[in-house]
């Protein structure tokens, strides 16, 4: 297990060690002492979550707000999606920034996003089976969004917005001002 930072504090893109022969491949996808280690974090999953899109579906960017709140490990077990984490922490320096990442079942990297933070993706390839593990159980009351386009995000989706489908709700989400506004009641 290789673990890169990125520029966000805390979020970090897991390369794992993939054994391939003309069998197959074999690879350890999580091992909470290692990683822990190697990110000077104590995480420990208590819930695991799959989702299956077709192209051009946007899931997102969804938080949980609180002590509620959810870090994850996500990756993709088939096609590609290109990943979004936005650093929503109330004070922190890197407020409104975000990382992507194209993850991709042939890649296999996976993305660590801290509690405090707002995740997304879309599909870029037919279909894609999505799946991640959380470090907190899900709350609907404690749920929240954030408009996937919001300018002041300036998140390339990499996809024509014609292209795009979203949930009737995650069509309602509120910009990072208002987001913004919500997390001053925390």
């Amino acid at each position: 297990m290789k673990i890169e930072a990125t520029h966000l504090a805390d979020c970090f893109i897991v390369h794992d060690t993939v054994f391939a022969d003309d069998r197959g491949y074999f690879f350890e996808s999580f091992h909470e002492h290692k990683f822990n280690n190697a990110t000077g974090l104590n995480v420990h999953f208590v819930q695991d979550n799959q989702s299956r899109s077709v192209k051009g579906v946007l899931r997102g960017l969804h938080f949980q707000w609180g002590d509620a709140a959810q870090a994850k490990l996500v990756r993709v077990l088939e096609g590609a999606v290109l990943d979004i984490a936005v650093d929503i922490r109330k004070g922190s320096p890197t407020f409104g920034q975000h990382v992507a990442l194209e993850l991709t079942a042939d890649n296999k990297k996976q993305l660590f996003v801290p509690r405090g933070f707002a995740h997304g993706f879309v599909v870029l390839s037919n279909v894609a089976t999505f799946f991640y593990k959380c470090d907190n159980v899900y709350n609907k009351a404690a749920e929240g969004g954030l408009m996937f386009n919001d300018p002041a995000l300036n998140i390339d989706w990499k996809l024509p917005a014609s292209e795009l489908i979203l949930s009737d709700k995650d069509k309602q989400n509120p910009n990072l001002a208002a987001v913004m506004e919500q997390l001053n009641q925390y």
